[in-house]
């Protein structure tokens, strides 16, 4: 089987290290070329097969750049995939990917989406709506976004089906500890979605914590500023970006999820794993990890006094903590392994060659 892993992101996240899992644990058999627009990423993707191969295609200038788009057709036709496997930041890129290969259409064509949001524009929805039907099968990435998806394209009611994230369980070495009091954490790029404002509102009503912040972004300014206003800037460790994040998972007494939206995330699934009690929003699928009251807490999102008061709960309870931790080191194990990724494409591939 020959395989090309597309990803048109220009920034690492969590779709691209979700990929990256998945190309790890594939059958060696598998033939891999990484297709990207920037070096970085598809370098980076394609390190975690020792085998894969990698191609750069240029990145789409506007909505109708034709010098991309045939950039994109060269190079499908000269790896001449059975399987293109492309890679959905948002359920509108890799546009240009699927179009090149409908009009080739030789490679069966699978569109991963991880992360339901809005169209910009009613151009873009049309668009995607016209790419959608080259799309031999659509997968989202939890049960609750693969309907989300099926409203936002108006796709038939489970027609997308689902193969959740699955993380990888690797040994880590935990940093030291950068406070002596109780500490939350969160891991993830500083912008909007990630809701760390409400994070960060909800420690002025959680006294006696410090919040670790890991990971940049456009956004840290903007956040400092917050700190120092509702008076709690004496209680933010601004971690920075780290290449190992997990490490910083043993440190923390809780990790807390404020996202605004999401998919299935990564974060989430590799705290769990870490046995840390988690306090997550209740948006996208973190819901079919983070099991109320079970393998973790949920909360309204924009809500920061029912964070801060779940946050409070947690620290409060040590043998809460270590319960909901283990719970949820047992269902990442049985549910959303790196592996069981690997194997639900696999099946998948097999399916639609067959």
């Amino acid at each position: 089987m020959r395989l090309v892993a597309y990803t048109d992101n220009v920034d690492r996240g969590g779709a691209d290290a979700s990929m990256s899992h998945l190309l790890a644990r594939l059958d060696p058999a598998v033939d891999v070329t990484v297709v990207g627009v920037t070096r970085e990423i598809a370098a980076w993707v394609a390190a975690a097969r020792s085998t894969s191969d990698t191609m750069l295609v240029p990145r789409p200038r506007s909505g109708h750049d034709w010098r991309s788009l045939r950039a994109h057709f060269d190079a499908l036709r000269k790896i001449g995939p059975d399987i293109l496997h492309a890679n959905l930041s948002s359920p509108w890129s890799c546009q240009y990917a699927i179009a090149a290969a409908g009009f080739l259409r030789h490679p069966k064509i699978v569109a991963v989406y991880q992360l339901p949001r809005p169209p910009r524009s009613g151009r873009q929805l049309g668009m995607k709506r016209l790419t959608s039907r080259a799309v031999d099968r659509h997968v989202g990435v939890g049960e609750r976004t693969s309907r989300e998806i099926e409203g936002l394209l108006s796709l038939p009611a489970g027609s997308v089906a689902t193969i959740h994230n699955g993380v990888p369980d690797v040994p880590f070495a935990p940093v030291p500890r950068p406070r002596r009091e109780p500490l939350v954490g969160a891991i993830g790029r500083l912008e909007p979605q990630k809701g760390y404002d409400v994070l960060i509102r909800a420690l002025a009503h959680v006294e006696e914590a410090t919040l670790v912040l890991v990971g940049e972004g456009g956004e840290r300014p903007a956040l400092e500023q917050l700190a120092a206003r509702v008076g709690v800037a004496d209680r933010v460790v601004w971690a920075g970006w780290s290449d190992d994040a997990r490490s910083y998972l043993g440190t923390f007494d809780v990790f807390a999820f404020p996202s605004r939206f999401e998919g299935f995330p990564l974060a989430v699934l590799e705290a769990l794993l870490a046995r840390r009690a988690v306090v997550a929003s209740d948006v996208g699928s973190t819901a079919e990890a983070v099991r109320d009251g079970e393998t973790g807490l949920l909360v309204p999102p924009e809500n920061p006094t029912a964070l801060a008061s779940a946050i409070r709960k947690l620290l409060a309870d040590a043998q809460l903590r270590q319960r909901l931790g283990d719970q949820g080191r047992r269902l990442v194990l049985d549910r959303f392994t790196a592996g069981q990724m690997a194997r639900a494409f696999e099946s998948l591939y097999d399916e639609l060659l067959r």
